[in-house]
């Protein structure tokens, strides 16, 4: 992962995007970046448009997972974290926290896993893995904006969970379909069972 998390740093300098620098070759559109110049690009990597937490990048990654590949969704952050609203103190932070996607009015209950220098957004599981559904997939792939909403810190005695923190990303921004359809290619040619947590469509609320 922290190969990963090099390129997802220089990912988002301007200076590899003009080629200036060694290592893998990224093409950008404005706001995806998604690896180029191999068959199936195992990545792509996008800024939020606005962000009250310490989020640096949004990361649609193909992963190794036995025998096959999964699709996650990471956060990658600006410091060594943790995940955490700007300006409050880690000591504040629950112990179960939750989050939530919203693309364009439907809500997608998430999981959210920390492993090492990332975040790990996933709503399903594919036999021990965390993983994204092809209905997530699919609302990524044909959205407009997309939310991130978490419940990170703990709430006062008596007081109801509530969101504390969140992200916006505008998926239209550079490949927008093409690039989810680019990595979906990673992980595809799998037959996998998974336990989709589901999907809320607020309008209908």
């Amino acid at each position: 992962m922290q190969a990963l998390r090099r390129i997802v740093q220089k990912a988002l300098m301007p200076v590899l995007l003009t080629g200036m620098s060694a290592g893998p070759v990224l093409a950008s559109g404005g706001g995806w970046v998604v690896e180029h110049d191999v068959d199936a690009p195992s990545y792509a990597v996008i800024e939020p448009r606005s962000t009250d937490l310490n989020i640096d990048a949004l990361v649609l990654a193909c992963e190794p997972a036995a025998k096959h590949a999964v699709l996650q969704l990471q956060l990658y952050l600006t410091n060594d974290g943790p995940l955490i609203p700007k300006g409050a103190a880690a000591d504040g932070l629950k112990a179960d926290p939750r989050a939530e996607i919203s693309i364009d009015g439907k809500v997608f209950p998430l999981g959210l896993l920390f492993a090492g220098d990332h975040a790990v957004l996933s709503d399903e599981t594919q036999g021990m893995f965390a993983s994204v559904s092809e209905r997530l997939l699919d609302a990524v792939a044909t959205g407009t904006t997309m939310r991130l909403r978490f419940d990170l810190l703990a709430e006062p005695a008596g007081q109801s969970a509530a969101f504390d923190g969140e992200a916006v990303i505008d998926l239209r921004a550079g490949a927008g379909s093409g690039t989810v359809a680019a990595v979906r290619r990673c992980g595809t040619g799998s037959n996998l069972q998974s336990a989709e947590l589901g999907a809320i469509d607020v309008s209908q609320r």
